[in-house]
């Protein structure tokens, strides 16, 4: 069971975090490009937000780990270890559009075992220890419980965009895609919380980082959905992933994207 101080600590967290990011969401100044090649945005928020998140577990789990996007690693040999995204989805963010989030997450052993997505704009949070889910907002407060789909023509689908596919990887996407009553592009982590809300029934991502769904599992999980990488095994190290409302779904998912073309 998780310990109930650290669940009231997510929130701490995610207040300290959305006090650092919202004077500067739809009022930037200027942009950074961290890649050598290609887009890879970052801003003043995505690290006064991460400054923020790891000065307050310092200061309270002064012998737990921290990984995070921005700032690099800590103590990644403890037992429990922070895992930071301080602006998921900076794309959607320098655009003004509000499908970003602050994702913490927290591992213990190893596994994930505790996480939140706070999106501080609409004051939601979507938070789940894999045991159970709940989420606090505007609609008051309520347990995530993900949807019934046995059927991927029944299923509305998210990726960020098709486009992330490259080869063989892009066929294997098409394939499920092809198949789906609905896709639907672009919506960063709440496309997760989506799912695990009950309002779509799964996503398909390449290239993730850890930081970018160690968070989110014990959320879906929580929900009652399934988060594994596209051979079916743990998604807490990022690359290729698939999380899904339903078992059944998950199951066909799978098999259509390893099918061989």
């Amino acid at each position: 069971m998780t310990d109930p101080t650290l669940i009231a600590f997510l929130d701490r967290l995610a207040d300290s975090a959305g006090k650092a990011i919202m004077p500067h969401f739809r009022a930037l100044n200027s942009v950074e490009n961290k890649a050598a090649t290609g887009f890879d945005p970052v801003t003043v928020a995505d690290r006064a937000s991460e400054e923020a998140l790891r000065a307050l577990i310092n200061e309270h789990y002064p012998s737990h780990g921290i990984m995070g996007e921005e700032f690099g690693d800590e103590n990644l040999d403890a037992e429990n270890v922070w895992v930071l995204d301080p602006i998921d989805g900076t794309r959607a963010f320098i655009s003004g559009l509000p499908v970003w989030g602050t994702l913490i997450g927290l591992t213990t052993g190893g596994r994930p075992s505790l996480g939140m997505m706070a999106q501080p704009f609409t004051g939601e949070r979507f938070a789940g220890n894999g045991a159970r889910a709940w989420y606090t907002g505007p609609e008051g407060d309520r347990v995530l419980k993900t949807r019934a789909c046995d059927k991927l023509s029944d299923a509305v689908l998210f990726t960020t965009t098709p486009s992330l596919f490259k080869g063989s990887d892009r066929e294997a996407y098409d394939r499920v895609e092809n198949e789906v009553r609905l896709a639907r592009y672009g919506c960063d982590c709440y496309a997760y919380c989506m799912v695990a809300a009950g309002f779509a029934d799964a996503v398909i991502e390449v290239g993730l980082h850890a930081y970018d769904i160690v968070a989110l599992i014990p959320v879906i999980e929580g929900a009652g959905g399934r988060v594994t990488s596209w051979d079916g095994g743990s998604a807490a190290s990022g690359g290729r992933v698939v999380a899904s409302g339903d078992a059944r779904l998950h199951d066909q998912i799978l098999e259509t994207l390893n099918r061989a073309g």
